[in-house]
């Protein structure tokens, strides 16, 4: 009988483990926010104005995976598109300067900063276009 406890006990233990992993896993989940960088449309000549409404934090990540509390992800064609992260003059004037940090992947992540964030492209003359944005996280 104290071998069929054992068993019950292991598997009572083993069952809880489970059930907590599924619970703990789920709350991160549902704590997730996930933002896509010009909703359906993508990274593109149109998402200027995407940040607009959304209210983001220092610290937070610009992302192409799923494991971070807070995230947009970048998704473009690499081959027509960049990202590049951009001081307030390169932004105004669409001329990012040498310390700019360039990312061409097409799935790009990002650790935002306090204070405005500015992005802009530069292929093709898309800045000039208005493919540029900020992002403000306080």
């Amino acid at each position: 009988m104290a071998r069929g406890r054992s068993s019950a006990t292991r598997g009572a233990v083993a069952f809880l483990a489970v059930v907590s992993c599924i619970f703990l896993s789920g709350c991160r989940v549902a704590d997730a926010a996930t933002y896509y960088v010009g909703d359906s449309l993508g990274w593109s000549l149109g998402s200027g104005s995407w940040p607009s409404g959304k209210k983001f934090h220092a610290g937070d990540i610009l992302a192409s995976n799923r494991n971070r509390l807070r995230m947009a992800v970048f998704r473009y064609l690499p081959w027509m598109h960049n990202v590049v992260a951009v001081d307030e003059d390169g932004y105004a004037e669409c001329n990012p300067p040498p310390f700019s940090r360039y990312y061409t992947s097409g799935s790009d992540s990002v650790r935002l900063a306090r204070g405005d964030n500015f992005f802009v492209c530069t292929r093709y003359g898309h800045c000039n276009l208005g493919m540029k944005m900020v992002v403000t996280a306080v």
